[in-house]
C-alpha cells in the first residue's frame, strides 16, 4: 500500500450514509432496482455506469430531487425521508448536478449564497440583504479554491462553461461539510481545471467529508476514489476497492464484460432526461 493510499485509509471514519434496497421507476421504466451501498466519512466513492445506468437517478434520490418508490436512506444512523433538496441540505448533503443549478442573471456572489443569503438585522422582522459581506466572503471562497474568474460581482452569464462549473463546485465545497455528491464535475473542464477539481476532492476527503463522484473518466476514478460502485441497467453489479482494481476491469464491469452474463430485464431503464440526452 502506497503512502497516499495509507493516508486515504486513515481519513475514513464512521458510516455516514446507507442506501438500502433503493428502487425508482418512471412509469413502466425501472431506473433503479434494489440498490444498496454505504459511504463513510472521509471516503470518496466512485459511482460508475454507462449512460442510463441509473447514476443520476440515485444522486437525485440522495439529494431530495426524487423520492424512491422502495427502500430506505439512512444518514448518520437515522433513517430519513429526503423529501426535498432543502431537507438534504439541512442534513449536510450538498450536490452539484449536471445542470449546475446556477442562475445566469445573478452574479457569482449571489449564486454562491443562493438560498443562503446573508441578511442584516432590521426593524421588526424586516432585514436587509448584506451584499457587502456576501461579496467579501465570496471573494474569500474564490481565492481559497483557486477559481479563476474576474470577481464575485461578475454576472454568471458572462462566464465560460468551465468557470460556471467551477462556481457550482465551489458552492458545494464551501457549504458541504458532511456529504458532497458530484455528478460529472469535470465533464466540461480542461486538463488544468479537472486537476484542480480532483485536488478539491482530496481536500474534502482530508477534512472528513464523504464524497460520491459520478464520472466516466476512469483515470480520475483511479486517481481519487477509494471504492467504486458500478450500476448497470439500474442494478448494482460491482462494489470494489479501487486500489486493487484497474481501469480495464472497471470498464469491463460497466459494459458487462466482467461476467459475460446476460443482464436480467435488459430493456431500456434510463430516466427520461437520460434517454433524451
Amino acid at each position: 500500500m502506497t503512502v497516499r493510499q495509507e493516508a486515504r485509509k486513515a481519513t475514513r471514519g464512521e458510516v455516514v450514509l446507507e442506501v438500502r434496497g433503493l428502487s425508482k421507476s418512471f412509469g413502466g421504466v425501472q431506473a433503479l432496482v434494489d440498490v444498496s451501498l454505504t459511504l463513510r466519512s472521509g471516503e470518496v466513492l466512485g459511482l460508475l455506469g454507462d449512460n442510463g445506468a441509473g447514476k443520476s437517478t440515485l444522486v437525485k434520490c440522495l439529494s431530495g430531487v426524487y423520492q424512491p418508490d422502495a427502500g430506505g436512506i439512512v444518514v448518520d444512523g437515522q433513517e430519513t425521508t429526503l423529501d426535498s433538496p432543502a431537507t438534504a441540505q439541512r442534513l449536510g448533503i450538498e450536490t452539484v448536478h449536471q445542470d449546475l443549478g446556477l442562475v445566469e442573471s445573478l452574479d457569482v456572489a449571489s449564486n454562491l449564497f443562493l438560498k443562503r443569503e446573508l441578511v442584516k438585522p432590521g426593524w421588526g422582522w424586516l432585514g436587509w440583504l448584506d451584499r457587502r459581506r456576501m461579496i467579501r466572503e465570496s471573494e474569500e471562497i474564490i481565492a481559497g479554491l483557486g477559481i479563476r474568474i474576474p470577481g464575485a460581482r461578475t454576472e454568471t452569464t458572462y462566464l465560460s462553461g468551465g468557470q460556471r462549473q467551477a462556481i457550482a463546485i465551489g458552492r458545494a465545497v464551501a457549504w458541504g461539510r458532511h456529504i458532497v455528491l458530484l455528478d460529472e464535475p469535470a465533464a466540461a473542464l480542461g486538463v488544468e481545471q479537472s486537476a484542480h477539481v480532483l485536488e478539491l476532492i482530496d481536500t474534502l476527503r482530508s477534512q472528513g467529508v464523504a464524497v460520491i463522484l459520478i464520472s466516466h473518466n476512469m483515470q480520475h476514478v483511479v486517481q481519487v476514489c477509494d471504492r467504486a460502485v458500478v450500476l448497470r441497467h439500474g442494478r448494482k453489479v460491482a462494489d470494489l476497492p479501487v486500489d486493487s482494481t484497474s481501469e480495464r476491469l472497471l470498464v469491463d464491469h460497466i459494459v458487462g464484460g466482467a461476467d459475460r452474463a446476460p443482464v436480467i430485464g435488459s430493456k431500456d431503464r434510463r430516466e427520461p432526461e437520460e434517454r433524451s440526452s
